[in-house]
């Protein structure tokens, strides 16, 4: 299997996963092992539209989208593990979030970070993924979750 060229930009993201502006929460791919794990890149922007109301004059990233984040991200090294490239046109497949366990948040997640996404594939079964996902601001961890997830191939 041939991983396109790394880093992945969000052209090839939005190749891989059905996610768009405003929710699509990965920026860029880092590193790739197929099967195993996957380093991505979150920029965190203060025109996000959350941050209107998720706090007014005290912005904070809702923890349930660090947790999408992290799941976009098993989404995409589910994808690229089976050797999905970013020329393909055969439509992304969609992994739905069926269950969180063990989430955790440290720190809050506020404009002008960069969430490091280090997802890990524990196991397959069927067409479900376990993953176990941390998100990291500057090198210290600001959440983890583990993360099951279903995937159904697009329409």
């Amino acid at each position: 299997m041939t991983l396109p060229p790394l880093p992945l930009d969000v052209r090839c993201i939005e190749r891989l996963l059905p996610h768009r502006h405003p929710f699509l929460l990965v920026d860029r791919v880092l590193e790739v092992e197929p099967r195993q794990r996957i380093l991505a890149l979150k920029n965190v922007t203060a025109s996000e539209p959350h941050f209107t109301g998720h706090f007014p004059g005290n912005p904070v990233m809702p923890g349930v989208l660090v947790i999408e984040a992290m799941a976009q991200a098993g989404g995409l090294l589910s994808m690229l593990s089976e050797g999905t490239a970013c020329s393909d046109n055969s439509g992304p497949s969609q992994f739905y979030l069926v269950k969180v366990d063990k989430a955790r948040f440290s720190k809050m997640v506020v404009p002008g970070d960069q969430l490091l996404l280090e997802v890990v594939l524990r196991r397959t079964i069927r067409n479900m993924a376990l993953y176990e996902g941390r998100a990291l601001v500057e090198g210290r961890e600001v959440a983890s979750a583990e993360m099951l997830c279903a995937e159904t191939k697009a329409a």
